[in-house]
């Protein structure tokens, strides 16, 4: 057999990452209330599945928007022909808007800057592929998402270079840790082309505020490197503070924007993983013109691009949506997170995002990566739950683990949250003396009374990010 190319045969997928072995895991023995109830909950898996409901009675309210229908039959040769790589000049004004609307009107967004790619895999790697050469290195903040590691590196040929975040200040990223990163970029003769952030954060579900933000372009400046802004969690702030777009900070600071691009996408904001649209937006003309003949290895289908560009066009829609989406992933959040603080479960504080930041470090039997490696096999293997172990993201402190909570519905996270207070239950009666464990029982007794809690944050009008929080639910669980 002849031999294949060390790229397609090499490491570089990243995918004998813990990261990739949890959804393996769950695709073997995927759960199913009634077919499969001892089945892998899919806890890995970043998806706003909450709003369905929403898009669902857009798309029945509109069948035009649709090419297989017979409302959208007119459109359909339009569509099905030749498409150039610069994208329907609607759809990139429909983006540019949605783009604005997400970051509040407070900045405006050109369509002749749209260039489209395959999800934002494809447009992470395509302004890899602009910014640096095979050998070249780009900074990127800790803890990150696992696939970075594939679509900035596999088939550019470029090196990933982290900068080293810490719990200690909520892993807030810091210009000494940058100089650090960078130093170290420099020790190991590796040429620095640019700054990655993700803002929201994935995976730790929060943001970065203006002053930050503010001081990474001064970074990037002195540097005279690139800064790429991965914003596809721009729309999922659930809660106060509101989000700050880099595109936002470029308008009150001095700074070189040939320097400044954005890779955005609707997988997230809108829940269309499988649509595949990912955006660059770049303030670089020479990086839009090349990216633009890049994206002919990644188009977004006609068909996709006429809906998305009717869907978006629709102000009304959009507002309502935004508004939605925000006040249910707001519920979602505090529920879950209130469920695992009953059980003593703790997480980064976070308002934004579709899962969370857990903290299980007082469970690990060391403080090592083997015993956070010991620890998601059980998770994984006993308590049937995919989740994400923190040395999966780069994370340098053991015992963190990101969960996502918006991709399930609401009888799915039930089972979850029963699982894990099962675990913890079992966990915390085989560590404690026996004349302790009635604070247990009474414990599992005000737990078994969740539904009703759930009832109570999931019922419209008892909360909403703006809101101040209400008495606690578990002492109005019991009056």
């Amino acid at each position: 057999m002849a031999a294949m190319s060390k790229i397609a045969t090499g490491n570089g997928h990243g995918e004998n990452s813990p990261y990739f072995d949890g959804w393996k895991a769950y695709e073997t023995n995927p759960f199913h209330p009634t077919d499969r109830p001892d089945g892998v909950i899919q806890m890995g898996l970043a998806e706003n599945q909450l709003c369905f409901n929403l898009i669902e009675k857009w798309l029945i309210q509109h069948p035009e928007a649709s090419l297989c229908t017979e409302e959208g039959l007119s459109k359909f040769k339009e569509a099905a022909l030749f498409q150039d790589y610069h994208g329907m000049p609607e759809f990139r004004k429909a983006v540019a808007k949605f783009m604005g609307k997400v970051r509040g009107g407070r900045v405006k967004f050109d369509p002749d800057r749209i260039v489209m790619s395959g999800g934002a895999t494809g447009a992470h790697e395509m302004v890899a592929f602009c910014l640096a050469d095979p050998g070249e290195a780009f900074l990127v903040p800790t803890p990150y998402y696992p696939g970075f590691d594939r679509d900035l590196r596999w088939r550019t040929g470029a090196e990933l270079v982290p900068v080293i975040c810490e719990s200690s200040n909520n892993f807030k990223v810091t210009r000494d840790a940058l100089e650090v990163a960078y130093g170290k970029a420099q020790e190991a003769n590796l040429r620095v082309k640019g700054l990655l952030i993700t803002n929201p954060s994935n995976p730790l579900g929060t943001i970065l505020d203006r002053e930050t933000l503010k001081s990474i372009v001064s970074f990037i400046n002195e540097k005279n490197i690139h800064l790429i802004g991965d914003e596809i969690y721009a729309a999922t702030i659930f809660m106060e503070p509101e989000f700050v777009s880099i595109s936002e900070v470029i308008e009150e600071v001095e700074c070189n924007r040939d320097l400044i691009h954005i890779v955005y996408s609707l997988s997230k904001d809108m829940g269309f993983p499988g649509f595949r649209v990912g955006i660059v937006y770049s303030y670089n003309d020479a990086v839009v013109s090349c990216a633009r003949k890049m994206s002919s290895f990644g188009l977004v289908s006609s068909q996709t691009q006429h809906l998305i560009a009717s869907m978006l066009s629709d102000d009304d829609f959009v507002d309502s949506f935004i508004v939605e989406s925000r006040e249910k992933l707001f519920k979602r959040h505090k529920f879950f997170t209130w469920s695992l603080s009953q059980v003593g479960i703790g997480s980064l504080k976070s308002n934004a995002g579709l899962f969370i930041w857990m903290d299980l470090r007082k469970l690990l039997k060391e403080k090592t990566f083997e015993a956070e490696m010991d620890l998601w096999r059980v998770i994984i293997h006993e308590v049937k739950l995919n989740v994400s172990p923190g040395s999966s993201f780069h994370c340098h402190e053991p015992g963190w683990f990101r969960v996502c909570f918006a991709n399930m519905d609401d009888n799915t996270m039930e089972v979850a949250l029963l699982r894990i207070r099962t675990f913890m239950l079992k966990n915390n009666e085989a560590m404690v003396p026996r004349n302790k464990l009635c604070r247990r029982s009474s414990l599992k007794l005000s737990l078994s009374r969740s539904r009703r809690v759930m009832d109570d944050f999931m019922s419209p009008g008892i909360m909403s990010p703006h809101s101040p929080l209400p008495q606690s639910p578990l002492v109005r669980a019991r009056t």
